[in-house]
């Protein structure tokens, strides 16, 4: 995935006029959210038991009932994800065959590029450090969706599941809709504006309770939609010849989603479970990507 995004998302940038490169790239990644409609979806289908058990009831089951239990929950994933990977196996195949045209402008300079080039630009540093935080909140609201949505909304398992699913079609709307209201409004100044509807989403998650916390759940779906692609291209905007050190740079800032989870489970364990207070991880995130939209995507020396 690190290596597709970081040769697929400059290449989406340099197909066309590099004024809508913004709204171009976030028309390409629309087709995400096609996915992320769809993977909860068979997911719940597939994947997801209906089974639920209190830490009570799983005391007082056997010994051979729990294993019989857990190992039934486990395998459960085992076909979906060998389907997975033959289907990317197909997609390498596709682009293995096909030849598509390079792009040569980036090699004409002075210079070929380079990590230590690139970072001397004070915006890559920001885009870095927002998409960082960006990736870290998307994976904290995904991740724990389920478990809010059955212990703040009150549904259960598999109605849970169903609403990621919508969760995820938002998703997939709110990117067609910024790509839509980038011919009218500045990408930093949208991704400033869906910043702050996030914090304020976050903030209805953590105090809210029933339907309202769903909802916002959903909300952020919506409004986190636009935010990886728009970090991404104002992140390697007159970059030049660094465009490709400075692309993969922004593109390894996704292991925030390997760090912020585990901050959110830590924050969660030791709030007696409670989930919604976890919820701070992702607002304080979203602070960060607000300050990136305001100020820090400004193209300026390090």
């Amino acid at each position: 995935m690190t290596i597709l995004e970081t040769a697929a998302n400059p290449y989406a940038t340099k197909l066309g006029d590099p004024e809508s490169a913004t709204a171009r790239l976030n028309l390409a990644q629309s087709c995400d959210g096609l996915a992320a409609f769809l993977a909860p979806v068979m997911g719940t289908m597939f994947i997801l038991s209906g089974k639920e058990y209190s830490q009570e009831e799983m005391a007082i089951m056997s010994e051979v009932d729990k294993i019989a239990y857990l190992s039934g929950e486990a395998a459960s994933v085992k076909m979906p994800y060998m389907l997975l990977g033959v289907f990317l196996v197909g997609i390498a195949i596709l682009f293995f065959v096909n030849k598509f045209p390079e792009f040569k402008e980036e090699e004409e300079g002075t210079s070929a590029g380079s990590l230590g080039d690139a970072l001397k630009q004070k915006h890559l540093v920001w885009a870095v450090i927002a998409q960082l935080f960006y990736v870290g909140a998307q994976v904290c609201v995904t991740s724990f969706f389920v478990r809010m949505a059955i212990s703040g909304g009150g549904v259960d398992e598999k109605t849970a599941g169903y609403y990621l699913g919508i969760y995820g079609l938002l998703f997939m709307v709110g990117r067609f809709a910024g790509t839509a209201m980038m011919r009218f409004i500045a990408p930093a100044k949208l991704l400033s504006l869906y910043s702050v509807a996030c914090i304020l989403l976050s903030l209805v998650a953590i105090y809210a309770d029933g339907q309202y916390v769903v909802i916002a759940l959903g909300g952020l779906g919506f409004f986190m939609s636009i935010m990886f692609p728009t970090i991404f291209s104002l992140g390697i905007k007159d970059m030049k010849e660094n465009t490709k050190p400075a692309s993969s740079l922004i593109v390894m800032a996704i292991i925030g989603g390997a760090i912020f989870p585990v901050i959110m489970g830590n924050i969660i364990d030791n709030a007696n479970d409670n989930i919604q207070i976890g919820y701070t991880v992702p607002m304080v995130c979203f602070l960060v990507v607000l300050y990136f939209g305001l100020k820090g995507h400004q193209p300026q020396k390090a």
